[in-house]
């Protein structure tokens, strides 16, 4: 059985992804799998969180153990069964971007098809890093020639 995914990142309105993974995947292998398909730097910190209604941080599972299990030791299978149906890939900490990723079904799994995989997509990745230094281009202001 596979578990299907769907990734978007609020700021973009028109991008998605569609990851599909087993449930012995654990969030490291989703991590590497993301990394890959946006073409991201591997070497960054990043971390998986699960939030409350509110948006309130209620778990964060990262390359190292920030209490609640390192993304190695965190099966699909488990965060599912644990209700956990909602994650948030942090992938840029210093400028607090992420991407939503919210569990939408299960399925049969194709023959001769690795997983993770990337299943549909649309629209470019956005950026890994911005520069929270330059104005953003509602600040800018074009003088009149």
């Amino acid at each position: 059985m596979i578990y299907r995914f769907k990734v978007t990142f609020n700021a973009s309105k028109g991008f998605y992804r569609l990851y599909e993974l087993w449930g012995e995947n654990t969030l490291y292998d989703l991590h590497e799998h993301i990394v890959n398909d946006l073409n991201y730097a591997p070497d960054q910190i990043v971390f998986f969180a699960v939030k409350d209604k509110s948006g309130k941080e209620r778990k964060k599972y990262g390359l190292f153990d920030f209490g609640h299990g390192a993304m190695d030791e965190k099966t699909i299978d488990v965060l599912i069964s644990h209700n956990e149906t909602t994650l948030f890939y942090v992938f840029d900490v210093r400028g607090n971007r992420e991407l939503c990723m919210t569990f939408v079904e299960t399925d049969d799994e194709l023959p001769r098809k690795s997983y993770p995989r990337t299943a549909d997509e649309k629209d470019d990745a956005p950026p890994q890093f911005i520069d929270i230094n330059s104005p953003s281009p509602e600040d800018l202001q074009i003088d009149e020639l």
